[in-house]
């Protein structure tokens, strides 16, 4: 009964001041929705991007160049050239090995006519189309013979054609790709089926060519920036990774005491490394909007405060009647909670419809997980009861005789 006395006290208080009410609940509003979409933005991002990778297949190795050590550096996979075709050539020819593709990746602009954009330009072999899972739905994708040819034919993504060629068949249509200095002529030989948007990836936004075309016409290099290798099953993933290993520091003429030039990932590598970055990407989007939640409960303390100082010959009067000290801290609280908590539930259902907003705009999906919600409810909660101790204190220390004769 005194919990439900000083519950109805708590309620009239805060409903004869609804204009303020909200306002103060405004900041627990925006800092829950806020916290609830950043969540929902990156284990949407981290689910989006490892169905992708899961998409390729279980049986891919990754060869990038560059060691996790260089030199004493911790320098990743990647920030070398060490990397050519010949041994993407001699990976392919290791048992247990299906095929190994030979790729490098740069952005360029690309030109017909009036229109340019700005893409993602990647020079591959032919085994691309099936080891990467690729297929074109106009046209033909390059052969093996083109690619030892150096021809300029070029297979655009989805989003390239709808940019470069809104109303037309791109089809032996020519395309100019500027990287540089460099401007060389390409001819259209296929579009690639459309995949869509997937996290930060849109394989879609890509132009394929011959990657003997790619080193020799366009970008002027002699090494390449990744070799993905199709391996004949998962369990001989490990024995292949072993044998590229050692094939490529014989190949590198690498001494012993030395760190590979090299580094190979699995597929369950490449997910083990992304979980951990996304899960840092997601704690720290998650933090900065927290801070909005960390300023509304500095709001209602505020208000708080200036609720006791409002009150005070109320709080006199309640403790010259006969009200204990427990019951003046359980009201203000219970004032603080409430707002604090209606805050908490109109910022889930805010951040719940923002999430969605946002996945439909961004091409990702919308992940709330029940974790989140509970998070964002009893975070809410948890920062009424903070803010709320020290006004309610302050109120239930309030001398009855001074607070009868405050004015």
């Amino acid at each position: 009964m005194r919990f439900l006395r000083n519950l109805r006290i708590a309620l009239g208080a805060l409903f004869h001041n609804k204009s303020r009410a909200f306002l103060t609940i405004l900041g627990v509003i925006i800092g829950v929705a806020a916290v609830m979409m950043m969540l929902s933005i990156g284990t949407g991002a981290e689910v989006a991007v490892t169905e992708e990778i899961k998409a390729l297949g279980s049986n891919l190795l990754l060869v990038v160049p560059g060691s996790m050590t260089a030199s004493g550096i911790r320098t990743g996979g990647g920030s070398t050239t060490s990397l050519t075709l010949d041994d993407a050539q001699a990976i392919s020819r290791i048992p247990g090995v299906v095929d190994a593709v030979p790729s490098i990746q740069r952005q360029a602009q690309v030109i017909v006519g009036e229109r340019n954009t700005q893409t993602s330009v990647v020079g591959t072999s032919a085994s691309y189309e099936k080891v990467l899972n690729t297929s074109v739905s106009e046209g033909n994708f390059f052969s093996p013979s083109q690619v030892e040819r150096w021809e300029r034919v070029a297979l655009i993504g989805a989003t390239v054609k709808d940019n470069l060629f809104p109303d037309a068949n791109p089809i032996g249509k020519t395309i100019q790709i500027v990287n540089g200095p460099r401007r060389v002529s390409f001819r259209v030989i296929g579009v690639l089926e459309s995949k869509g948007a997937s996290g930060f990836v849109n394989r879609d936004d890509q132009i394929l060519i011959p990657v003997t075309t790619a080193q020799k016409l366009l970008f002027g290099v002699k090494n390449i920036g990744s070799i993905t290798v199709e391996v004949s099953s998962p369990e001989k993933m490990d024995q292949v990774s072993t044998e590229i290993s050692s094939l490529l520091r014989l190949r590198h003429n690498i001494p012993k005491d030395k760190e590979n030039d090299f580094t190979i990932f699995s597929q369950k590598d490449i997910l083990g490394t992304l979980g951990s970055v996304m899960n840092y990407f997601t704690i720290v989007l998650a933090g900065i909007a927290s801070i909005s939640l960390l300023v509304g409960g500095i709001g209602i303390m505020n208000i708080m405060l200036v609720s006791v100082t409002e009150r005070t010959r109320e709080i006199g009067l309640r403790k010259a009647i006969g009200a204990l000290k427990r019951d003046v801290v359980l009201q203000f609280l219970l004032e603080a909670i409430i707002l604090s908590t209606t805050g908490g539930i109109i910022g889930i259902i805010l951040g719940y419809g923002g999430s969605l907003i946002i996945a439909k705009i961004a091409g990702w999906p919308a992940v709330v997980t029940p974790l989140s919600i509970l998070l964002g409810f009893f975070f809410s909660m948890a920062v009424g009861l903070f803010f709320g101790i020290y006004p309610a204190q302050k109120a239930a220390s309030l001398n009855p005789i001074d607070a009868l004769r405050y004015e």
